[in-house]
């Protein structure tokens, strides 16, 4: 990943825009819970944030770098645990 092709401020940018976005969204037609709501904003934030890693090939150092310290690890072991939880193919005999 090279700098001149994309910069960590341009990501910052992206990030911005997109939490704009999200406050202009309408409300729903029924209130959610302060929980409930927090609970929406932040997946979609998780989600759109994906989106952005995987549209720009961003590393995992990078994502790491992006969150607080104790989400960073939390998205580590997401990683870890997700790699461990595929079953591990057999070998198919001839």
């Amino acid at each position: 990943m090279t700098s001149s092709k994309y910069d960590f401020r341009q990501f910052q940018e992206e990030l911005a825009r997109l939490e704009r976005k999200v406050e202009k969204q309408p409300p729903a037609a029924k209130p959610l819970g302060k929980k409930a709501a927090a609970a929406q904003r932040l997946a979609m934030a998780r989600e759109e944030f994906l989106g952005l890693r995987k549209r720009h090939d961003l590393t995992v150092a990078d994502v790491v770098a992006f969150f607080p310290e104790e989400e960073g690890i939390a998205y580590l072991q997401e990683l870890i645990a997700a790699a461990q939880a595929k079953p591990r193919r057999t070998r198919k005999t001839s």
